[in-house]
């Protein structure tokens, strides 16, 4: 990742000293394995050189990498049989739910951020036990099904290119890279790899310049929704939303906030135990920086989800394909070729692939941290396997489970459906549970939500109740 601002160092120093013991700029040693405590640096002479557009990319980070994450293969195949289905019926909502999605990711970071802790560890502190052991059940086994889904998305794709390698070695091939890179590349490195990895989403934009879109209609779409009451395009809308405020990205923001604080130095590794609760003070700057990070990565979701959609609108659509909804994306991007060409078809497939290196991090990741955080193990990427043996054997075991999905008899359009409908159960009492965590002072201090947060906060949390009972009624 970039180098933060020095700003930036200096507005992330704790200020909670009771809480502490010591404050975190003590020159006390760290403990084994530990940076040592981070000293502000000095802020910048004013009138430095330092661009806004360098600045802007230097914050530039967890926030893009979780918003890439969203559009993971199984978000491709939700949106392309959207389009596939109703045409630009529903392109409103990729406009729709952007501050939905914003709203929540920067709740999540901001709790990073003040507490030094993920999500879970915030939970298990102050709220019932029994209900973080259902929420973080529910979380794994809806990554573990969205692993296999992905996997096997990223297969078949390779195996379309490239029709010498089967499906099977392609899927190994994929797992064993990722869990390469994971466990064996330092936390500065692997980030900076994600982040330029997100760009591959950009092959979606060039797919829809190749499909013959007709703009004009698919812009009017975008702000005049045309909303029908049968059930197949409320069970889309349905699957839409579920892809779109996934409860991974939650936990990965929370976490990925931490992570970039203990690189950069600002802070020590969190207490795996959380017997001293502590609150980071979170300058304006700071805090500024993170919601353009956020709202950058959100925004880069939903825009691609936009593209996805009428690009599969103006081909499968509009040549009347049937039965979409059970194909999976390998046959869409078959289905797709004729339609708009070679050049369409190989980026839609590359896309698959590309994509599919960063969100199986993340959905295993996300994963990893909620189970480390659950029983008090020591966590995170920036630390080396033999320091955190228990979080990356969960990354692992999640990523080998959901590889194992491949060889079962498994269908991927089936994990992706079961996938979301965990996801809409689980987003529900997690959003209320962010919402009260937010508003809470005693874990946020000063930085406890606004007006407009917890209105789009609670937008969301009764936009997803009814999806997830919608997924049971229609």
């Amino acid at each position: 990742m970039s180098k933060p601002h020095p700003l930036q160092h200096a507005a992330t120093e704790a200020i909670d000293s009771q809480s502490q013991g010591t404050p975190e700029r003590s020159d006390a040693p760290a403990p084994a394995g530990q940076p040592r405590p981070h000293k502000a640096p000095k802020a910048p002479k004013a009138g430095g050189k330092e661009s806004r557009v360098r600045h802007l990319l230097s914050v530039l980070g967890p926030g893009v990498i979780t918003g890439a994450s969203d559009d993971d293969p199984s978000g491709i195949g939700t949106y392309s049989v959207a389009g596939a289905q109703f045409g630009y019926g529903t392109v409103w909502v990729s406009l729709a739910a952007y501050p939905l999605s914003a709203a929540v990711q920067e709740v999540c970071a901001r709790i990073g951020l003040v507490t030094g802790h993920g999500l879970a560890a915030i939970i298990k502190h102050y709220f019932p036990r029994w209900l973080l052991y259902v929420v973080a059940f529910l979380l794994v086994a809806a990554n573990t099904l969205n692993i296999g889904a992905d996997i096997q998305a990223m297969a078949m794709s390779i195996h379309l290119v490239l029709p010498f390698v089967p499906t099977a070695l392609a899927a190994l091939l994929v797992v064993a890279f990722t869990l390469t890179l994971l466990v064996l590349m330092p936390y500065k490195t692997y980030s900076k790899y994600l982040k330029w990895v997100a760009l591959v989403l950009f092959s979606y934009m060039i797919v829809a310049f190749l499909s013959h879109v007709d703009w004009r209609l698919a812009f009017r779409s975008l702000v005049v929704p045309a909303i029908k009451l049968d059930a197949a395009y409320i069970m889309t809308l349905v699957a839409i939303l579920g892809t779109t405020i996934s409860p991974y990205m939650f936990f990965w923001q929370a976490n990925m906030e931490v992570e970039e604080k203990i690189a950069s130095g600002s802070i020590t590794s969190p207490d795996p135990q959380m017997k001293r609760p502590r609150k980071l003070f979170l300058g304006r700057l700071a805090l500024n920086d993170m919601r353009i990070d956020v709202n950058v990565g959100m925004f880069y979701s939903e825009l691609i989800m936009f593209f996805i959609i009428v690009a599969s609108a103006a081909t499968i659509y509009k040549a009347g394909a049937k039965d979409v909804s059970q194909l999976d994306l390998a046959a869409i991007a078959e289905v797709l070729r004729p339609l708009a060409g070679d050049a369409a078809y190989f980026l839609f497939t590359i896309g698959i692939v590309g994509i599919g290196l960063l969100a199986i991090p993340v959905l295993a990741g996300s994963a990893a941290y909620a189970i480390s955080e659950v029983f008090g193990w020591e966590e995170g990427l920036s630390k080396k396997f033999h320091q955190a043996k228990g979080f990356y054997i969960a990354i692992i075991l999640a990523t080998l489970v959901g590889l194992g999905l491949q060889f079962v008899g498994i269908d991927p359009v089936a994990a992706l459906y079961y996938s979301a409908v965990i996801n809409g159960v689980v987003a529900v009492p997690l959003l209320v549970i962010i919402f009260l965590i937010a508003n809470n002072k005693k874990i946020l201090g000063e930085r406890t939500s606004g007006k407009l947060s917890n209105s789009l906060l609670i937008i969301t949390a009764l936009l997803m109740g009814g999806a997830a009972v919608g997924l049971f009624l229609l």
